[in-house]
């Protein structure tokens, strides 16, 4: 038991199978064994069933933003990028940020023809300029130390990650027994996270003539190609068998923190592959516990895994090694017990205002606008003077948020694709959650002109069309946000977006029944400027429009886009 209790929240953003969310649950709990207080802390209410896969998750405190934000704590940390936006939403007497991996680099590359990369260089920086907060930080590796030291003049505590010495040992039950002479390898990691690099894993190891692939994800899948088995979303207690299983793991990540697989290989009995990936060499070293390739030398890690098929001298000298570095590391316990010194340290410090937060995350916020409404005015600029051109990008989406009571978040979003440049017709189907029950609709994310035919919300269950707007006058009820404006009330209804965000907020739906499914059915067309005046305007009217356009995109700059 600890001399010094204390209150403690930590952010969480995800509470599914992770490597990221299982540090944060060892240490949450072993702190609350401790004796300390300790609340996960996440924005919107978690089902118990998303975190069971964690012995120790469910002996936890859990709190939505909103009950955190009516209790008093003695220390909170953010654990991931967006989290310290947060923490202004929140009391307590210090505050500091838990820095996992260095996040700007989990970014893929930027593609100005697709919607969904095309600003991700300014978010990708946006992320970055979060490790400028003046916060306290945890860390667990020491090149994300250097990294935030040498940047950002910070000087993190180093808390490397412990393990489960009660579970992962060399003797236990196993999923299969191992076969002399037959090399069978493990890969693991979430098939759809392309900086994991798990199929071409698994296709090198195929490529080498292995005997046998495992498989251990999180992802929901119950095969993949190129694996004789798969183990999907396995709860943490029985991943030892599956690590006893297997003589190698393969893992061929760009980039981690300080990646707990290997190590947790290490204390089963076997070795690893692995690419010379930022935190690696917190415990890896080649040809003594595993075998460290360049990045992306795919024929060096053939060459390695034959090496370890055609000599199993060299597979269990690694595997020796790998057993000497496992008895060395520290157990979760005395991990954790490090992690709350540093909290002792942290609290005896001078606090983190809430005021000085609000004023950071809001200049954040303003840069990121900025740059977010440059790019719009870019990519408008482009579109009409490449209108009628292949250069033209024509694809665009529309996107339906819901909510039951206030507010509208990412997680209740569905979006659909569709051509600009002509009519279409489109519908979504969502359930009810509860009354009131809101329906938003961001019918583009470009810049331009949007009229809308008609807009039609049924239930299905009953039959009923609860509401229509197919006149001009019916679309007087419906509330503009972001970046969005009306133009005329004459004719089917033309709204101008001025940016990527333009939002049409529903009244609230108030009859039928939890469960119930709306069909939401959408009639619109979106068009470039000058593709708009060219088709539907006589050059007699011309003149008024382009004053009330030029009114319209006159909010770009009032505004900052959003």
């Amino acid at each position: 038991m600890t001399t010094t209790t204390r209150k403690i929240g930590f952010l969480l953003g995800s509470p599914d199978i992770n490597g990221g969310t299982y540090v944060i649950y060892e240490h949450a709990s072993r702190l609350q064994d401790a004796g300390h207080q300790v609340a996960i802390i996440t924005q919107a209410a978690v089902r118990p069933e998303r975190y069971g896969w964690h012995p120790a998750a469910g002996r936890l405190e859990w709190l939505t933003l909103a009950e955190a934000g009516q209790q008093e704590f003695d220390v909170i940390l953010a654990t991931w990028w967006q989290s310290p936006f947060l923490l202004q939403h929140l009391s307590s007497g210090h505050f500091a940020y838990f820095v996992q991996s260095i996040e700007s680099r989990f970014f893929a590359e930027e593609d100005p023809r697709d919607h969904d990369k095309r600003d991700l260089s300014i978010l990708k920086k946006f992320c970055e300029r979060t490790y400028s907060y003046a916060l306290p930080v945890i860390t667990e590796a020491a090149w994300i130390r250097e990294y935030l030291h040498d940047n950002y003049n910070s000087t993190p505590f180093l808390v490397r990650n412990g393990i489960r010495k009660d579970l992962y040992r060399d003797d236990g039950e196993c999923a299969a027994p191992c076969v002399e002479g037959r090399l069978r390898v493990l890969v693991e990691g979430p098939v759809d996270v392309p900086y994991k690099n798990v199929p071409r894993s698994v296709e090198l190891c195929r490529q080498a003539g292995v005997d046998e692939v495992w498989l251990l994800t999180s992802s929901e899948i119950g095969d993949f190609p190129g694996v004789d088995r798969v183990f999907s979303r396995v709860p943490i207690d029985k991943t030892p068998e599956i690590y006893r299983s297997c003589d190698v793991l393969v893992k061929l990540s760009y980039i981690e923190g300080m990646f707990g697989p290997p190590l947790e290989m290490f204390h089963c009995g076997g070795t690893a592959i692995v690419y010379r990936v930022t935190g690696h060499d917190e415990y890896i070293v080649h040809d003594h516990n595993s075998l460290v390739v360049d990045r992306d030398d795919e024929d060096q890690v053939v060459a390695c895994l034959r090496r370890l098929k055609s000599d199993p001298g060299t597979l269990k000298r690694l595997q020796r090694g790998a057993a000497a570095t496992a008895a060395f590391w520290p157990s979760w316990e005395a991990s954790s017990a490090e992690f709350d010194r540093a909290l002792q340290v942290i609290c005896r410090q001078e606090k983190t205002t809430r005021n000085y937060l609000a004023q950071q995350s809001a200049r954040l916020v303003e840069e990121k606008n900025a740059a977010l409404a440059a790019r719009d005015l870019e990519f408008f600029a482009g579109r009409e003077k490449n209108r009628g051109t292949a250069e033209e990008s024509i694809d665009n989406f529309v996107q339906l948020y819901w909510n039951k009571g206030d507010g509208f978040n990412l997680d209740d979003c569905q979006w659909l694709y569709y051509k600009s440049g002509a009519r279409v017709d489109l519908s979504f189907k969502v359930d009810i959650t509860g009354f009131p029950f809101w329906l938003r609709i961001d019918p583009s994310v470009r810049m331009g002109l949007i009229e809308i035919y008609g807009l039609e919300v049924f239930n299905q269950r009953t039959g009923r069309k609860i509401m229509e707007f197919s006149r001009p006058a019916d679309f007087d009820v419906l509330y503009m946000d972001g970046t969005i404006c009306r133009l005329q009330r004459g004719g089917p209804p033309v709204y101008l977006a001025t940016g990527s965000d333009p939002q049409l907020i529903l009244p609230a739906v108030e009859e039928g029944e939890p469960g119930d499914t709306l069909r939401i059915a959408l009639s619109l067309r979106e068009t470039g400027v000058r593709q708009f005046i060219d088709e539907q305007c006589p050059a007699t009217g011309r003149r008024s429009l382009g004053r009330r356009l030029a009114a319209g995109l006159s909010s770009i700059f009032s505004a900052g886009g959003k």
